[in-house]
């Protein structure tokens, strides 16, 4: 018994072995068999330039990727070293819309995968740009208004100061109404990238995946929705867009698609330097300059190395991609001195060949203007143009505070409005009284209701185009980042009044709300204030400056449109006198009051007064 029972064991054991070998050999090529499960950008349109893929997957080391498609095919692949990822330049620009498949094979097996190729939009819907014509109005998605509760989270986390608090697309659409009747032309919205799993960053800008929309602001069909409702109504909508960085819980941060694909890696990085002033100083030294657009922007956010071809054309395609997705009409750039020239260049010349009026608004936080202007398109220097269509005007935000709140002499209006020579276009200048990014005007220490009127009806009336950051108009207070980022009232059911109707809006809301109306009005009113050139008339002077808006102020009234704006920022009323002889406003024989006053003062001897009280602006139609 005992032999027979060694006999079993052993043809058991044999059996088991061969079973093994077997099992072995024919599951083997199945578990290296190679997988696709994204392919960036997700789709393309023809009559656009053939686009490089960014296969994501499995097993796709040694791949050998073909397309079918009529006219299509591949013109190079390029696989990682861990066969996660595989870049594919496909030859498609002259091919009809269609449907591709696209196939990865290699000695283990294949993978298929679909990919549109679709019908571009018309050129009328969207791309159009904006303008010194038009009003910008900043929405951060999530603290504006809540449309639709079923993508909401948790109480507990709505309630969180750095929570996602519910604001999505839809209560952006639901309120274009109260835009439009405010004034409003243009709406930019912060990053719609998909930011989960990234605690607290209801803001968008640290994207997980830059192709697809957060599902808290809603779905890609609800963002069309709501551009193609802003369209319908004659309006513009402008798209955050963040080439310098992603989140740090992106893929890429542990498995990137090239050694190369951020400037240093999670664990040995530089950190970004927020002083830009070495960039436009021909004496700085590489390593001073190295940390602003190599560095990780707070120490967290990768950094995107730009320079690197293949990189610079996946930020490129991923404008393309979200401009013509929803018929973009613009971008506001976030980060922009962050990122080395060369890559705003090629940026730039590539969007404007496919979309010649579309334009670009950057983020160059300083107060400076010669920093500024460093990077506004239209000019070289170290032989590249940005080709970037406006900086936003943080010289004139800074001014705006430093003079109104904290009183400082008016005559700094002048010191940064000269400085409007080093601008190719100062006319384009987005100008703004406040941001997502800085405290409410109003939490500013001593800050008063009077001096916001002022401010907004300097904001309605200087060169440029004004940006309002939603809750601005109706007096919104809130401290530094994240206090500054409060839920409009009534957007949410967190139990506070609506301002979106003026029914419900409290007496201080409802005079800021008029008066901003008003100011938008007549700017709507009076295309001077829109695209005319300015005239300083009164520049020397410690609490008034005044200014002529005219299509042409190099001689006086010629019977065209004259707009003056006098402001008075003491704290008594004032009688300003000015000599209006050899300017803009010579010849004029009377102002009529279009805003800020009732007074029709006359002019005598070349000269007008004017009677202003304390904190007050005035503007006036001169003939």
């Amino acid at each position: 018994m005992k032999l027979k029972s060694m006999v079993h064991s052993l043809i058991a054991a044999l059996l088991f072995a061969a079973l093994s070998t077997i099992t072995a050999q024919s599951v083997s090529p199945i578990l290296n068999k190679p997988v696709i499960d994204k392919i960036d950008p997700p789709n393309w349109w023809s009559d656009l330039p053939s686009p490089m893929l960014l296969i994501h997957g499995e097993h796709l080391s040694g791949a050998r990727v073909s397309v079918a498609g009529k006219n299509v095919s591949v013109e190079n692949t390029q696989v990682s070293q861990n066969g996660h990822w595989v870049f594919v330049w496909l030859r498609s620009a002259h091919a009809a819309p269609q449907t591709l498949h696209i196939t990865a094979s290699t000695a283990d097996g294949s993978a298929q995968a679909n990919f549109e190729l679709q019908q571009r939009r018309p050129a009328t819907a969207g791309f159009q740009g904006f303008s010194s014509a038009d009003v910008m109005y900043l929405i951060m998605t999530d603290r504006f208004a809540d449309g639709d509760t079923s993508n909401d989270e948790a109480a507990e986390e709505r309630a969180k100061i750095r929570g996602w608090h519910g604001g999505d697309f839809k209560g952006i659409e639901q309120h274009l109404d109260y835009l439009q009747s405010l004034g409003i032309t243009t709406v930019w919205t912060t990053p719609v990238y998909r930011n989960i799993p990234s605690p607290q960053s209801y803001h968008g800008y640290s994207a997980t995946d830059m192709y697809a929309v957060d599902p808290h602001f809603g779905t890609l069909a609800d963002y069309q929705r709501l551009a193609s409702a802003l369209h319908q109504r004659g309006m513009k909508i402008v798209l955050d867009t963040v080439p310098n960085h992603v989140g740090p819980a992106n893929p890429w941060v542990k498995d990137s698609p090239l050694p190369d694909w951020f400037h240093g890696t999670a664990e040995n990085h530089t950190v970004a330097k927020t002083d830009f002033q070495s960039i436009p100083d021909p004496h700085s030294s590489w390593r001073e300059r190295r940390d602003i657009t190599e560095g990780w922007f707070a120490n967290a956010l990768p950094d995107l190395n730009e320079e690197n071809p293949l990189v610079a054309k996946y930020l490129i395609q991923n404008a393309i991609w979200w401009i013509e997705t929803a018929g973009l009409d613009g971008l506001r750039i976030d980060t922009f001195p962050y990122v080395n020239r060369a890559f705003w260049q090629q940026f730039h010349a590539q969007l404007r060949a496919l979309y010649p009026k579309l334009t670009t608004v950057g983020e160059v936080f300083n107060s400076d203007s010669t920093i500024t202007s460093y990077f506004a398109g239209g000019v070289e220097h170290d032989g590249i143009d940005t080709g970037l269509y406006t900086p936003f005007d943080f010289p004139i935000y800074f001014t705006l505070r430093s003079v109104l709140v904290h009183q400082e002499p008016m005559t700094k209006f002048e010191d940064i409005l000269r400085q409007d020579r080093l601008y190719p276009h100062p006319e384009r200048l987005v100008t703004f009284l406040g941001n997502h990014d800085t405290m409410r005007f109003l939490s500013e220490s001593g800050a008063t209701p009077a001096e916001l009127k002022m401010a907004f009806a300097l904001l309605a009336t200087l060169r440029g185009m004004p940006q309002i950051y939603s809750g601005d108009e109706i007096a919104m207070q809130g401290g530094a980042d994240p206090d500054n980022r409060r839920n409009f009232p009534g957007g949410f059911a967190d139990g506070q009044q609506s301002a979106f109707a003026s029914a419900t809006r409290t007496a201080e809301q409802q005079q800021m709300f008029d008066w901003v109306h008003m100011l938008l009005r007549v700017r709507s009113e009076h295309p001077v204030l829109q695209s005319g050139q300015q005239q300083d008339v009164l520049d020397e002077d410690s609490t008034a400056f005044a200014y002529v808006r005219a299509g042409d102020v190099s001689h006086g009234c010629d019977g065209k449109e004259r707009v003056l704006v006098a402001a008075n920022n003491a704290d008594q009323p004032r009688t300003i006198t000015l000599n209006i002889a050899d300017t803009a406003l010579a010849g004029c024989s009377i102002l009529h009051a279009l805003a800020g006053s009732n007074e029709t003062p006359q002019v005598h001897d070349h000269v007008v007064e004017l009677h202003l009280g304390p904190k007050q602006v005035a503007v006036y139609a001169a003939s």
